[in-house]
């Protein structure tokens, strides 16, 4: 969920795989290889560091790589909200060393895939059998090596600056891409290789943008709270003050790199747009403008979790795997923070991994600070930036990968609901169970079969109403579209997005449509350099806004550039948005 990138588990689990996510392709436009010599790069001035650009072998990008914005958060700042850098280097930094922070993924994965490949029952039984022991015998002294770039000081980001954009210095848009996977794994270089989307915005003469791409506290590392961890020093959601702080980096030295901050789009895919919806609600709205003008939300995901007792319950948790896995006398946050990085990423890697299935363990959570409450709450009582300018986005059918084909009775069904939201009362499931999804299998209700109403819950709880809340809080002023490029699955669409010319470069293994993913990263370039956050363009399909009746564009391969109703413009988000389950 929320970004995720298929892993092959069964195959690398015992030995622990928890690299990368295959299929990624470094946002870095270029390498040492290919770094021209002919001419001195251009050097950046932090005041802290000095950074060194690489460039491509045209000449027409500057990549300043592995920019650090972020003290390391160890020691004492575990579990912390993160500081502006500590100390100065004056050393040139060519930003060759990659940084990433720790990956995790959950063991349901791998059970996903053979489901959604069609295969029989079977076959998922004994998938999943084998996944259960692979998952009992999981050791950290097991699990093979991490990347070679993962480290717990990882919060960097990336630069990358059109040679004119950088050389003149007047003040270019700024698209700020974070990234999805489930708040547990990703990076700054994962979703892909931004050149492409930055060449088109310079298309027809257009004035081009500045990319940025952040890493953020993943896993246990950055999502732990509760009140608990809070009283014993920890941060709840520092993944999220990673962020801002990236942000406020942003937008205080942007301008040494060409870029206007006054004029930063912020983009993101699942967990990446999850994350910008809280940027949006930060405190309520109670601190000031967010520290970005324009918002472009895909598929925004994240499980709503609203309150101390599933952290608490979920840190207790973490702490009897920790004894274990580790040692019985870890009983405590303050025991967790003195592991070794090596021990805590092992831990971190195993407690994903035992995830429920279509969870992720960790990830944003009510706080009463930094999230008051849950996202669409606070749009619903006006309590976030309403001066941000937004694009949203959801896609056709982003909820089955995320759904057990082993629910297949009513009881299961309701279990499951329970297990999600364990502090709804009987009044919330009875009414979920026969009002807003009722056992109604004639079609009427967007579902014929079990695991389709199960999937069309996971789909609005966890996405589509999060887009949904968006477009409303924003007085239906946003421009949103509505992916359904087959199979319409969550996630398809970043490919589209960091469109490369490769037709073959989906995750699934299905061609990208290339009419579609040209039009889309347009529509994106298009919004960020507008200074009315308008995507529409030359040659561009109409794009209205979502207006009062709920006016979405599809960007499909048979209705490509037709328009229809939002489908999730129901009852069922507007009960949904109340948190109910609370």
């Amino acid at each position: 969920m929320f970004g995720l990138k298929f892993i092959p588990i069964i195959a690398s689990l015992a030995s622990s795989a928890w690299a990368a996510p295959k299929n990624t392709i470094s946002c870095s436009v270029t390498s040492p290889a290919t770094t021209s010599t002919t001419s001195p790069l251009p050097t950046v001035d932090l005041g802290y560091v000095i950074q060194r650009a690489t460039i491509n072998e045209t000449g027409s990008y500057y990549n300043f790589s592995n920019i650090r914005y972020g003290a390391p958060p160890t020691g004492h700042l575990r579990f912390a909200a993160p500081i502006p850098p500590t100390t100065t280097n004056r050393t040139v930094n060519d930003g060759q060393q990659g940084r990433i922070c720790a990956q995790a993924a959950p063991y349901w994965y791998e059970i996903m895939e053979y489901f959604v490949a069609g295969s029989d029952a079977a076959t998922l039984a004994y998938v999943e059998e084998e996944l259960t022991a692979v998952e009992d015998a999981l050791t950290i002294a097991g699990l093979a090596a991490p990347d070679p770039r993962t480290t717990e000081d990882c919060l960097f980001l990336d630069v990358i600056a059109p040679k004119n954009i950088f050389e003149a210095k007047k003040g270019a848009p700024v698209l700020v891409w974070i990234y999805g996977g489930g708040y547990t794994g990703g990076d700054k270089t994962s979703a892909g290789n931004p050149a492409s989307l930055i060449a088109r915005s310079q298309v027809d003469g257009g004035e081009g943008v500045v990319f940025v791409a952040l890493n953020y506290r993943n896993g246990l590392f950055g999502w732990l709270s509760g009140s608990k961890f809070n009283e014993a020093g920890g941060v709840s959601n520092a993944g999220l003050y990673d962020q801002r702080l990236a942000l406020e980096w942003v937008r205080t030295n942007i301008h040494l790199f060409g870029g206007d901050p006054s004029r930063v789009t912020v983009m993101g895919e699942s967990a990446g747009a999850g994350s910008i919806m809280h940027q949006i609600t930060a405190f309520g709205g109670a601190r000031g403008p967010a520290p970005f003008s324009q918002a472009i939300l895909q598929s925004p995901g994240f499980s709503p979790v609203s309150g101390n007792a599933q952290e608490d319950a979920t840190l207790e948790a973490l702490l009897t795997s920790a004894q274990s896995l580790i040692s019985s006398n870890i009983t405590s946050v303050a025991a967790l923070r003195d592991l070794s990085f090596d021990e805590l990423r092992g831990l971190n890697a195993i407690t994903v991994a035992r995830s429920y299935y279509s969870q992720f363990t960790y990830g944003p959570s009510v706080d009463g600070i930094f999230v008051p409450k849950l996202p669409g709450v606070l749009m619903l009582e006006g309590k976030f930036d309403k001066n941000v300018r937004a694009m949203v986005a959801h896609n056709s059918d982003e909820g089955i990968i995320f759904t057990s084909p082993f629910l297949q009775t009513e009881a299961e069904l309701v279990a499951n609901v329970k297990t999600i939201f364990p502090a709804a009362s009987n009044a919330t499931i009875d009414y979920w169970a026969q009002v807003a999804y009722p056992p109604i299998y004639d079609g009427s209700y967007g579902y014929t079969t079990i695991t389709e109403r199960a999937a069309l819950f996971i789909s609005e709880v966890s996405f589509t109403c999060n887009a949904r809340y968006t477009d409303l809080a924003y007085g239906n002023e946003t421009y949103s579209y509505y992916f359904t490029v087959p199979p319409g699955f969550h996630g398809e669409d970043v490919a589209y997005t960091f469109f490369n010319g490769d037709t073959t470069t989906s995750d699934d293994g299905l061609p990208v449509n290339a009419t579609v993913a040209e039009t889309m990263q347009r529509y994106i370039t298009n919004f960020a350099m507008s200074k009315t956050g308008n995507p529409n363009g030359k040659g561009l399909p109409f794009f209205p806004k979502y207006q009062s009746n709920a006016t979405v564009l599809v960007l499909g391969d048979t209705d490509f550039g037709s328009l229809t109703t939002d489908p999730v413009a129901n009852s069922r988000c507007t009960w949904l948005q109340t948190a109910p389950y609370a």
